[in-house]
């Protein structure tokens, strides 16, 4: 993939760009991003932080999350796109994989939290599977 990616709200009103690849991609199982997106998971990406640029105004809900520490779900507060997540380690940025202008690049590394997967729910059997938190993220913390 390019170094550089861009991506938006389904309005057109936040725009951002990277200039980092992402650290790792993912699918979160967990019922708060369940909950988040109205699905089964979140599919995102862990950037660093720095080499994000936003445009436009970002709307944040705080969570706690099933690690304890406070999660921001960003989001457009004119069409509710959601976009961006703020993890624990404030050095590093989520982004959402539906939210890129091609998200046809994304290939998720893993599955995490898939304790809360629900039945229904078919996972890509060559993922590797974390029933929480991964090991190398909690070693990132």
């Amino acid at each position: 993939m390019a170094t550089k990616f861009t991506g938006g709200c389904l309005c057109g009103s936040v725009r951002y760009e990277c200039l980092a690849e992402p650290i790792t991609m993912g699918n979160c199982h967990c019922r708060d991003c369940q909950r988040a997106t109205g699905g089964a998971y979140a599919s995102g990406l862990l950037v660093p932080q720095s080499a994000v640029t936003v445009t436009g105004d970002i709307k944040y809900y705080d969570v706690i999350g099933d690690s304890g520490s406070v999660v921001g779900r960003g989001f457009c507060p004119n069409c509710g796109s959601r976009l961006f997540s703020k993890p624990p380690i404030p050095e590093l940025m989520g982004i959402m994989a539906g939210s890129l202008d091609d998200p046809s690049w994304f290939q998720p590394a893993m599955d995490l939290y898939t304790a809360s997967a629900q039945p229904w729910d078919y996972m890509n059997p060559d993922l590797p599977k974390f029933a929480k938190m991964p090991p190398m993220a909690k070693k990132i913390a």
